[in-house]
């Protein structure tokens, strides 16, 4: 199969199917959001390969043709750390706490994040604000506030 190749960015589609390189040798990691009708419950972690076959690799092949040959060689299934709220991350103060500190619900997205929000926090931490990145948006208010940052696509 000749895929996009190793240098290819995390692609999103518009579907919400998503494929990003993994090492050399054309292996890519893909998947997709459950929708809220086929979510599982969270003590059912076994692969449903339906999914693959059903809505993954149709979207794939679709904008990559060469995804046309694509092979499964594994899968797993797990949790995706964000709020019900609004799916979003959650950051900064409680409103009512303020030494409690929300550092929470980027998901897959943690290690991409963690040095912004660890610098955020280590800055309101110290001065009871934010410097070099204001995330007051992302904070606990907002559920507070019943005004959710919707985000409609988790990777």
């Amino acid at each position: 199969m000749n895929g996009p190749g190793p240098l290819a960015p995390l692609f999103v589609d518009i579907s919400g199917v998503y494929f990003r390189p993994e090492g050399i040798g054309n292996t890519y990691i893909c998947g997709c959001s459950p929708t809220e009708e086929s979510d599982k419950s969270e003590d059912n972690l076994e692969v449903d390969y339906s999914v693959f076959e059903e809505q993954i690799w149709p979207a794939l092949a679709k904008r990559i043709p060469s995804f046309e040959t694509l092979k499964l060689k594994n899968a797993w299934c797990g949790f995706y750390d964000y709020n019900y709220f609004d799916q979003n991350l959650i950051v900064g103060a409680h409103p009512q706490q303020q030494n409690f500190i929300f550092a929470n619900g980027s998901s897959g997205h943690g290690l991409q994040h963690a040095p912004a929000i660890g610098r955020a926090i280590s800055e309101y931490l110290s001065d009871f604000k934010y410097h070099s990145i204001d995330l007051t948006r992302f904070g606990f208010q907002r559920v507070v506030n019943n005004t959710p940052i919707y985000e409609p696509m988790i990777v």
